[in-house]
């Protein structure tokens, strides 16, 4: 089979699923090799690139789904959805990226590291698809515990949490506080760059 027609079925069927499609499913309907779609699909991506297209193709984890540019965004957004856009609050944002980074985490997890209550911000969270439940811990109580969702890698433009940027080390005291000194000790460890000299900056005039 032609790439062009091999290309052709591929943006047939994100376009026709709506939803994220997965590699395996490529694999099937068209009867190739998982490097065989890769290629294909990256090729793709580079046509959409290359032209003033409205369309581009994002990675979520192991599968690909057909999406419409970000770019555009502000036009498209009125005619489908009439109300508010939707904003994350402070106390939204610290909670995700504390789930992010920790996958599987409890609310009492995230309340001890926050020091306040988050039970209104992960019921936000869950209602914007951002988060999803992630099972019940094996420990007393059975607390459910919380991990991002594809919606969180889509709109903050991820393939996979291992994107994420690294978080700089440190260690924690007998109180369970971040030791400051040790993150700065830790940078310091870096030579400064000497100083010149005025006598040899006016030798070099």
């Amino acid at each position: 089979m032609e790439q062009s027609k091999i290309k052709g079925i591929i943006e047939a069927i994100l376009f026709a699923a709506g939803r994220e499609v997965k590699i395996n499913e490529l694999m099937s309907a068209l009867e190739l090799s998982s490097e065989e779609i890769i290629n294909n699909v990256e090729s793709l991506k580079l046509d959409y690139e290359k032209e003033d297209r409205g369309l581009s193709i994002i990675n979520l984890n192991d599968s690909y789904q057909l999406c419409t540019k970000k770019e555009y965004y502000e036009y498209i957004y009125p005619i489908f959805d009439k109300r508010s856009k939707p904003s994350l609050s402070q106390a939204a944002l610290e909670t995700l990226a504390i789930i992010a980074y920790n996958p599987r985490i409890t609310r009492a997890e995230i309340e001890s590291i926050r020091g306040v209550n988050s039970d209104g911000t992960l019921y936000k969270l869950l209602d914007y698809n951002l988060i999803e439940e992630a099972g019940k811990m094996d420990a007393p109580g059975r607390p459910m515990t919380y991990k991002t969702s594809k919606e969180f890698l889509r709109m903050f433009g991820l393939s996979s949490l291992d994107e994420l940027p690294e978080l700089p080390r440190y260690k924690l005291d007998e109180n369970r506080q971040i030791v400051i000194d040790e993150i700065i000790e830790e940078n310091a460890e870096a030579p400064m760059p000497e100083r010149e000299d005025s006598s040899d900056l006016k030798e070099n005039i």
